[in-house]
This record gives C-alpha cells, structure tokens and sequence, in this order.
C-alpha cells in the first residue's frame, strides 16, 4: 500500500446555524480545506461524504454529490457513507483505502450535518430496534454504562463531572467550539438529571457543522507547499452483539484500538494528542481504558490527575471533544482529524499543545443489542 497524507482541512464552526443549509456548511468546510492545501476542485479524482441524518431531517439524499457539487467538483466518484456517528471517519477511511490502494492521488472527504428539529425533540437514531423502540434511547443506555463502571470501579459523579468541566475549558479556546463557556463541577452535577447519574452538562448536544480534509499520495506532496500529516493507521470494526457482555467497556472500540496500533507499530504511550467520542461524560472515560491509556477501571483516576487536560501527559480532547465543540453526527469524526492535523500542524490556537507528533482520533457510532454498530481509529503522524 502507499503513504497517504493529509494536505488540507477545515471546518466550520460548530452550533445551531439556521440560515445555514446542509449544503452551504459543506460547501465552507470544502472551501477552507481546498484552500488550506492550495489545490483546485478540478485536482480531486474522487470525493466521499459522511452524513448520517439528511434522509429523515432534510429528506434529502445525495448528499456527497449536493455537496461537492456546489464546490465546483463533479464527473468524478462520489460515494456517501452512513454509519451513525462514524459516518464520516468511515468516509475518511474509504478515502484513505482508494489512495493507498492507488486508485486514485488526491481525494476530498467531507462530513457534514444538520440537525433541524423542534426544541426539545429527542433524536431518536436506531428506531428500528426493539430496544429503542421500548425506550433505551442513547441517553438511558449510557447512564447504565456510567451505573455499572461506577458500582464495578468505584468510579465517581465527582469523576464524571470532571470531564465536562475539562472538556468546556478546552472548548472556550477553540473558536469553532459550540459552547465556549466555563463550568464548575458543581454546576455540572446540579444541572437537570437527563438519566441519573448523567446530567444535561454530561451529554453532548445535536449540533449544525462541517469538515472537511485533502488526501493525496505521497508522490503528491512533492508538489504542495502545504504540511502534510500521513495516516499512520485507519482502521474500522463492528460490534458483536452479544447482549451478555460487560457493558463497562467496548471490545469492538479495543479490537479497533489494537489493530491500529499494530498498523502503525506503536503503542498507546506513544500518543501525544487524542480524541475521543465523548457524547457523554462516562464515554471518555471508558475510552481511555479500551484505548490502552490506563488499565480497567482507572479512567477516573486518569481524569482525577489531570493527566487528559492540555497541560497533562495525555491531552484528551483538546479541542473540547462533542461535549463542548458540538455533535454534528456525520462531521464529527472528520472534525476530530481537523484537530489532529491542526495539532500536530502547530495551528490549534490558544489550546496548542507543545510539540507534539503522533495523534489519536476515535469515534464509534449506532447502538445494537447493548454493542456498538462502528467504531474507527485513525492515526496521524507528523513526519
């Protein structure tokens, strides 16, 4: 297989955009990641679009080739991914796969979403399983992941709360961030109960957004003047679905974790930066544990020590992860990469890390039979 790079990337800033589209959110984030790599629509051989939602919000389809459309990019392959929340990591793997299969030399990824719905309404994704249909919508079934790890671990409300106030802090340095404003652990555990122990400042919010990426070969790079980031490791998997399992952690996210280390050959101590999909408090810190940043059972002494703030051994989510910076489901995983390579770039702002060179971005997504439908690691590595 061939090195495959990251050229561009861009984003839009993340929250509720009502005079926006669906396709004007695509079209800035195309823009700003064509522009960052100084490449020209008429250079991109084949494009590939995550959205999970447009079918039943907008009602609309296509989205991939609305989209590239309106940037100037057409006659080319076009192919849309949906798979929940990693419908657009797995648009960006399905890029990366064509590059370093050679298919193609440069391709553009791109995830975007709209959420449009009345105040209040609960988004209710995977309406087709009984378990949803009976009510076990996401933020129930989190709050007895949180229940479980709390009772097997001895894991905190204190603990979990510590996550949001970690996560908002980060968010009020990146201006793309939704919710930019600072929170007291205090306020997070006296916040309306949504699903006890989980709190409304514990749970990620439906956002409006976009983001977008260049890939290209490494033959490619020699004619950029850009910062190229190569995709050291892109890896996805799927879920069991064995309902007896212990729901405390997520063999499909550490199956994926395990594989990408491989791929890259390194290992979770190597990492200098990592996202996570943190769409509630308890998720993040589950993560750290399936990802191999600490053993079983001590994600909330990884946050009780700080070692996941900006200023920590392991920043997690520095760009304020979904808890802050929003939940755009299609544009999520591709906006945990615009982070990465802005990172590893030295291009992230006030929450710039120092120096670092190897980043971690995952994200998982859909829910099926207690496990997870997709989860996706990507690895990046500033050569």
């Amino acid at each position: 297989m061939r090195e495959v790079y990251i050229i561009g990337a861009g984003m839009t800033q993340f929250g509720k955009h009502p005079a926006k589209s669906l396709r004007s959110l695509g079209l800035e984030a195309c823009l700003n990641a064509l522009r960052d790599a100084s490449v020209k629509p008429k250079e991109i051989q084949a494009g590939y679009c995550g959205n999970a939602l447009a079918p039943a919000l907008q009602g609309e389809t296509g989205v991939g080739q609305n989209v590239f459309w309106e940037v100037g990019i057409s006659g080319i392959p076009i192919v849309n991914m949906e798979n929940a929340c990693a419908s657009g990591s797995t648009a960006l793997r399905e890029g990366w796969m064509a590059v370093a299969g050679g298919f193609h030399d440069m391709v553009i990824i791109a995830g975007v979403e709209k959420t449009v719905m009345p105040k209040g309404t609960m988004l209710n994704v995977g309406g087709g399983e009984l378990e949803t249909q009976l009510g076990d919508v996401f933020p129930g079934y989190f709050s007895l992941i949180a229940q479980k790890h709390m009772e097997k671990y001895g894991t905190t409300r204190e603990q979990l709360a510590k996550v949001s106030v970690k996560n908002h802090f980060n968010g009020t340095l990146n201006p793309y961030a939704q919710f930019q404003k600072l929170l007291t652990i205090e306020e997070v555990l006296n916040s309306p109960m949504i699903a006890d122990p989980l709190t409304l400042y514990s749970c990620c919010p439906n956002s409006d957004g976009a983001a977008a990426l260049i890939l290209c070969s490494r033959e490619k790079t020699r004619n950029i003047n850009g910062r190229p980031v190569r995709i050291a490791a892109s890896v996805l998997t799927t879920g069991t679905y064995d309902n007896q399992r212990d729901i405390t952690g997520w063999e499909v996210e550490q199956r994926a974790a395990q594989t990408a280390y491989q791929m890259a050959s390194l290992g979770p101590e190597d990492m200098d930066v990592v996202e996570v999909h943190d769409a509630f408090t308890i998720s993040e810190i589950v993560h750290y544990e399936g990802l191999g940043l600490c053993p079983p059972g001590e994600g909330g002494r990884l946050i009780d020590e700080g070692a996941t703030e900006l200023s920590g051994r392991i920043p997690v989510n520095p760009s304020g992860g979904l808890l802050s910076k929003g939940h755009p489901v299609g544009a999520s995983g591709v906006a945990q990469v615009v982070e990465i390579v802005w990172q590893l770039r030295g291009e992230a702002g006030k929450r710039q890390l120092t120096n670092p060179r190897i980043g971690l971005a995952q994200i998982m997504g859909g829910n099926k039979e207690g496990d997870t439908r997709a989860c996706t690691v990507h690895i990046l590595i500033k050569d």
